[in-house]
């Protein structure tokens, strides 16, 4: 072995690509780096974009399974468009986004109705924004060895993009589209 190279379980953490001098350091728990921090004890997760959609509820069920064969945990994401939205279940337009608590009820209830939660470990969490940008963020926050969404249901997202579109292209882990 050349003196000047270290075996490689020897060698040090290395930075990141493009940052030579990153050191890695404690997050605190407000901060972004602080819920990726908490979003890594998940242990890459599959995340799962769910809406309320047939094709969504069929993305959560094949999530469900893959997490199931992969032995990793579930991470159930909710995400509502800023300002008003129409209530995926009952059509009603609502102003404000549901408090966090509610909204795991709901997405851990639409779990049990698609699949059996045996031995899953599922968390559920609701975001507000860009639906695209917002799933890629937790996954990329979690660390997710897959992102499922379901396809999208109208034509119009053919010509004028589409969500599953977006995160093929920006999102950082694969990205599975289920009908």
């Amino acid at each position: 072995m050349h003196a000047g190279m270290r075996a490689m379980d020897q060698a040090e953490q290395s930075p990141l690509a493009g940052e030579p001098g990153r050191r890695w350091r404690r997050a605190r728990a407000g901060s972004p780096a602080g819920r990726a921090a908490a979003a890594d004890a998940l242990g890459h997760p599959v995340v799962v974009g769910y809406d309320g959609t047939p094709s969504s509820r069929n993305a959560l069920a094949y999530a469900a399974g893959i997490s199931r064969r992969l032995d990793r945990p579930l991470l159930i994401v909710y995400v509502a468009p800023p300002g008003v939205y129409c209530e995926p279940l009952t059509g009603q337009v609502i102003g404000a986004l549901r408090d966090q608590p509610e909204t795991q009820r709901w997405l851990l209830a639409e779990l049990d109705e698609v699949c059996d939660q045996a031995g899953l470990e599922v968390r559920a969490l609701a975001r507000r924004g860009s639906v695209a940008r917002e799933l890629a963020a937790a996954a990329a926050e979690a660390g997710a060895d897959a992102l499922v969404i379901g396809a999208p249901g109208h034509r119009w997202h053919q010509v004028v993009g589409s969500v599953p579109g977006w995160l093929a292209r920006h999102a950082h882990c694969p990205v599975i589209v289920v009908p």
